[in-house]
């Protein structure tokens, strides 16, 4: 019997007019469709954000149409890929209004980073995601991919530097194999009754 391809959602950071975030995110998924054992969605909150957005308690079509895509998306992945910058040493808040709007789809699923920002890479960022996750009953996968001075790497024709590739087939390799131990646990019993 084939085994069953793992699906991994990859989760853009930024809604920012020329974002970097873009040329980051198209590196880590041609990274992430070269291996045939993984099916990649994206998840880009530019296709949400103005939608989830809503001023006074008011909520229309248009919210409810985007809060049912972006649950299905998570509640289809197996796993994660967040592609985030370093906003004053956290997260964007278009990231966390998208993750904020999902909650049980998350669970018991393994999340992986990729960061980018100056000197520090996106990595403070990234330790704030691993706490937000852990709140929503997700895995953060420890092994990341951080790029420091960003603008060097993926400015004009720049590339990233040779460690980037080894970094993200070790981060691939560790969410591919939560990924399927999750799944494989949560086809045996499902996680909201493992408090029941």
């Amino acid at each position: 019997m084939e085994k069953q391809r793992l699906k991994l959602a990859l989760i853009y950071g930024s809604v920012r007019e020329g974002r970097l975030c873009d040329k980051v995110a198209a590196w880590a998924k041609a990274e992430m469709d070269a291996d045939p054992a993984v099916e990649v969605s994206v998840v880009d909150p530019r296709a949400f954000y103005g939608s989830l957005v809503v001023s006074g308690s008011t909520r229309g079509p248009a919210h409810d149409a985007a809060l049912g895509e972006l649950r299905k998306l998570i509640a289809d992945a197996d796993g994660f890929v967040v592609v985030t910058p370093e906003y004053n040493h956290s997260y964007p808040a278009a990231l966390k209004l998208v993750i904020d709007a999902v909650n049980e789809q998350w669970q018991a699923k393994p999340v992986a980073f990729v960061s980018y920002g100056g000197v520090s890479g996106g990595i403070r960022a990234v330790e704030h995601l691993r706490q937000v996750f852990a709140e929503l009953h997700a895995v953060s996968v420890r092994d990341a991919v951080s790029f420091s001075n960003v603008w060097e790497q993926f400015g004009g024709s720049a590339q990233p530097i040779a460690s980037a590739g080894r970094s993200i087939t070790v981060l691939l390799a560790r969410l591919k194999w939560w990924a399927a131990a999750l799944r494989s646990a949560r086809a045996e019993t499902p996680y909201a009754q493992t408090a029941a």
